[in-house]
């Protein structure tokens, strides 16, 4: 794989990263306790009516499956770029081969090549 097209999908995957980091960050927490995991904060409740209460509870319940989708996203590209680091970029995880620029240009955190996928 050349060169350039590595460092294109490595900024892609940066600015990716740090989109995904800032929209965590406005609803769930870093564990402190476990690398990578991300906690969504509770809400606090002011004592106020229970139909707030209610439509907290059901925000916070709600976001939970959000924030394991967007923590699952973060780790495929941190992964994606540290094989880039290794230089083992762009290498399918189960038959070994290259996996395509087409598919790498789509999803550049891919781990499979297309055939592997299915």
């Amino acid at each position: 794989m050349n060169k350039k097209l590595i460092t294109e999908l490595k900024q892609k995957l940066e600015k990716e990263k740090e989109l995904l980091e800032k929209e965590l960050q406005s609803f769930a927490k870093k564990n402190k306790n476990l690398k990578g995991d991300w906690i969504t904060r509770y809400p606090k409740f002011n004592g106020g009516e229970r139909d707030e209460e209610t439509d907290e509870l059901e925000e916070y319940e709600a976001l939970l499956p959000v924030e394991q989708n967007l923590e699952l996203r973060l780790k495929d590209i941190k992964l994606a770029l540290e094989k880039i680091k290794k230089g083992k970029y762009g290498i399918c995880e189960k038959c070994k081969k290259p996996i395509s620029e087409q598919r790498l240009r789509a999803c550049p955190e891919a781990k499979t090549c297309s055939k592997c996928k299915t």
